[in-house]
């Protein structure tokens, strides 16, 4: 993409909110004094805009505006006539683009923006808004693929951009307890964690869903929509959900739940890049086509198993399962028979194993997380049934939007719970499980004509280098091709 300079003006301005914290303190008169009580100057005002103003978009873009503090500046998304209507009836002064691209290059005066679309789109609209200087929040999973995902990393370190994943979970205050468990040696040395989702809850891509254009609504750029994809025609229902069983636009039941499940081991743990991989998936048979190879869609369900060295947190090295479709671990003895594992009627969760007890627990994001502790000497310990809520969503973006304020690297900024530091690592890791299951339904025909199954195996990470060591054909679903001119 081109990397358009920062004009001084707005240079200037944000260097101001960068320094907003050390001006404050040497105000003589207050502000409520000079402009009444809640008087918010507007040169402390953030400008905001959305990429993506409806579903999840609404209320990343409402929450970010900290209830009018901020100002929203510009909405962009590809289909004003869905969800993303409640976003202008929220800000009716906004200005509205259906491309990104447009937006960002035409309001200079932009700050920080939120990133709310389909997977595929978040790698190139995150690089957009980083190359010129604008701080961003970026729905889980961070990006599409592994590659996106370390690029941006190191673009917000090189160009000291203010970053957060919309894996709110993460600013859950009982992570804690969670934390201080694992910290005190409460359950000894970890060597398992178990990982389950009842995901996908949606339809998994498939030969069947063909692509009919007269069924496109009016309202709808389909261009746009697919973005740095393949073009093809129109394909009825993929917006505005049901992308996410396709691997071109979306990240199956990883990518969905992934980043808050995996986050409470990646996080408590100390973990890094896992150093190998590998899977099996579930087969659903059909007289119309053979489910057990479709390269475009997710699979109805899948089972992984990814390796990880010890850390400082984890002294020994450690084995993660990730199970979707429902599929869930066997119920520990430790745990009465009568509970459930992870969270309620056990449908998603997770189990850090040790060799002194268990922690169970739930779904990472605004669900109850209700850490559970059993040990095996009969001590037991739970959290509360009801979380601490005080504000949306843990005040994930309000956070974000503090230390955008603040400025890279101050403390607002370090507290963020996932700047790209940490968000970037994870969410690879999250993304090695597709790269599995992707691999796993590689197949190449052989010396008879037949076509052979090839890439079940266990793949050897070289995460350094972001490679699979063992199956060069593997090494494709690192990365993604781009349509000319939405690269990364």
């Amino acid at each position: 993409m081109e990397n358009k300079k920062v004009t001084t003006a707005n240079a200037s301005r944000r260097s101001f909110l960068k320094k907003g914290a050390l001006a404050s303190s040497i105000f003589i008169v207050p502000r409520h004094v000079l402009g009444g009580v809640g008087y918010i100057a507007p040169s402390d005002r953030l400008n905001l805009a959305a990429i993506g103003a409806g579903g999840k978009g609404s209320s990343d873009i409402f929450n970010a505006s900290v209830n009018g503090r901020e100002k929203v500046a510009a909405l962009c998304d590809v289909d004003f006539g869905g969800s993303a209507k409640k976003s202008v009836e929220n800000f009716p002064k906004a200005k509205l683009y259906a491309d990104f691209r447009r937006m960002l290059d035409a309001e200079k005066g932009i700050d920080a923006v939120t990133i709310s679309t389909p997977d595929h789109v978040h790698g190139p609209a995150a690089a957009y808004a980083m190359e010129r200087g604008i701080h961003v929040y970026v729905q889980k999973p961070m990006t599409h693929n592994i590659r996106e995902a370390r690029l941006l990393t190191q673009m917000a370190r090189e160009k000291k951009i203010v970053t957060q994943m919309g894996n709110q979970g993460g600013s859950n205050p009982l992570l804690n307890m969670v934390q201080k468990w694992v910290d005190d040696d409460t359950i000894g040395a970890v060597s398992k964690v178990q990982v389950w989702t009842n995901r996908p809850v949606w339809p998994q891509g498939n030969a069947m869903q063909q692509p009919d254009p007269s069924l496109k609504p009016e309202s709808l750029d389909w261009n746009l929509w697919l973005g740095p994809a393949e073009e093809k025609p129109y394909i009825p229902n993929m917006h505005p959900f049901n992308w996410r069983g396709w691997w071109d636009y979306g990240t199956g039941a990883l990518g969905d739940v992934g980043c808050h499940l995996i986050d409470i081991p990646f996080r408590t743990l100390g973990l890094k890049y896992p150093t190998d991989a590998e899977c099996s998936v579930g087969s659903v048979y059909s007289q119309m086509w053979n489910a057990d190879y479709h390269p475009e869609g997710c699979p109805a369900s899948s089972f992984i198993t990814l390796h990880f060295d010890a850390t400082e947190k984890s002294k020994s090295p450690i084995e993660m399962t990730w199970s979707d479709g429902g599929i869930r671990p066997s119920h520990p003895d430790i745990i009465p028979a009568d509970n459930d594992i992870g969270g309620p009627g056990s449908y998603n969760g997770v189990m850090i194993i040790g060799e002194k007890g268990i922690i169970s627990t739930n779904i990472n994001d605004s669900s109850p997380l209700t850490p559970k502790l059993y040990l095996y000497d009969g001590t037991t310990e739970f959290g509360p049934e009801t979380e601490p809520n005080d504000e949306p969503e843990y005040g994930h973006q309000r956070k974000w939007v503090d230390a955008c304020k603040a400025g890279f690297g101050s403390e607002e900024h370090l507290g963020l719970t996932s700047s790209f530091d940490y968000a970037g690592p994870m969410t690879e890791t999250v993304l090695m499980g597709n790269l599995a299951i992707r691999s796993y339904l590689l197949r190449k025909e052989d010396d008879e004509g037949k076509m052979q199954f090839f890439g079940r195996k266990k793949l050897l990470w070289d995460g350094e280098n972001m490679r699979i060591t063992n199956l060069e054909e593997a090494n494709q679903f690192v990365g993604r091709t781009y349509r000319e001119g939405w690269e990364v």
